[in-house]
């Protein structure tokens, strides 16, 4: 790597990790970025949980400062959550860079659509039942030990299913992709999927992202994380359809 690859990965580490806190998506920049700068696809794939890691460590202490509740709201979902997540990243783990690919594609399709569909994040009507939940968020789970990107546009709308409000939903999802990550990141180590040098600096732009976005979420509420979930969604339509 040259100094504009360390200049990208900590720039696009910084944004992504602000992104990821507020909303999701912020994986569908760092993980072509990675690629960018040389990191096969299915590595680029692995190593993006270390940034991943730190910017949620990082959010979540900043929602534990600014006194957001939320640790014993992720309870319920955790167990199926690690495990979906654990299944997930020994199956990815198995598959070789050029269908990873592919695959990682064809699931996008649905998660867009699924995204597009604003969540109702206030005074839900219509809860789930503990056993779909549980379904539910295994599937989740699945999905971000496999792929990771996008899964904040995934569990918002999940999460305001299951009663949360805009800020604490935000805080619970944090603490879950810190559990799911703790869970599939040493999978991928195992497999020698995570390059350690472009890996560690994009964590140093990620670390402070999601500090910056957590922030921003207690202060903003609905008015930052509304206009920011559009984006993203945005942005995953065009990474789809092939624009960038």
């Amino acid at each position: 790597m040259d100094a504009l690859d360390v200049v990208l990965l900590v720039a696009g580490g910084l944004f992504a990790g602000c992104v990821n806190t507020i909303a999701g998506g912020g994986s569908l920049l760092t993980v072509p970025l990675l690629v960018l700068v040389g990191v096969p696809g299915d590595v680029a794939n692995g190593t993006n949980r270390l940034g991943i890691l730190t910017s949620n460590v990082s959010a979540a202490e900043e929602f534990r400062r600014q006194g957001v509740a939320g640790l014993s709201r992720v309870v319920p979902v955790l167990v199926p959550v690690v495990v979906g997540a654990l299944v997930g990243s020994v199956l990815i783990s198995r598959v070789d860079a050029g269908s990873f690919e592919r695959v990682f594609g064809v699931l996008m399709v649905p998660l867009l659509l699924l995204s597009l569909r604003p969540p109702q994040i206030h005074n839900a009507t219509h809860l789930w039942s503990a056993r779909t939940a549980a379904v539910l968020f295994f599937v989740v789970g699945l999905y971000a030990g496999a792929f990771q990107a996008g899964i904040g546009l995934l569990m918002m709308p999940a999460l305001a299913r299951a009663g949360l409000d805009v800020v604490v939903a935000n805080n619970v999802k944090v603490l879950v992709v810190v559990a799911v990550t703790c869970t599939a990141l040493p999978v991928f180590i195992a497999g020698g999927l995570v390059d350690w040098g472009p890996g560690l600096i994009l964590a140093a732009g990620f670390l402070v992202g999601g500090a910056l976005g957590a922030r921003m979420t207690v202060v903003g509420g609905d008015r930052v994380v509304r206009p920011v979930l559009t984006v993203a969604v945005l942005a995953m339509a065009g990474h789809l359809l092939g624009l960038y």
